[in-house]
């Protein structure tokens, strides 16, 4: 993990930090093998810092995290989902760009 805004999600930390959030969270579904995942990374950064005070950015790993993957039945990647008091409320599958996932943020705090 690179930027200090983002968070590692995994299966064991999940719900505490996801799911409970008082606060929308953006996850990244992602793999070390995915190009497209390696080319939004930056993307994601930039957005955690820029909402770091009021939202939650981070990535799950889907080869490390095989109980989260398979409970949203993450198929492609990347894919991101932005959850909001424990709820799915917005799904991007493959590369976007910023100001796709600002807009997508911005909706929802």
């Amino acid at each position: 993990m690179s930027g200090n805004n983002i968070k590692e999600f995994t299966d064991a930390n999940f719900e505490q930090e996801v799911l409970k959030s008082d606060k929308p969270v953006l996850v990244d579904f992602w793999a070390e093998w995915c190009a497209p995942c390696r080319m939004i990374a930056p993307t994601v950064e930039v957005v955690a810092e820029q909402f770091a005070d009021r939202a939650k950015v981070g990535k799950l790993n889907v080869d490390q995290n095989l109980s989260v993957t398979g409970r949203y039945n993450i198929r492609g990647i990347p894919t991101l989902l932005l959850f909001k008091n424990g709820q799915i409320q917005e799904q991007v599958v493959g590369a976007t760009s910023k100001d796709v996932l600002i807009k997508l943020l911005e909706k929802h705090l």
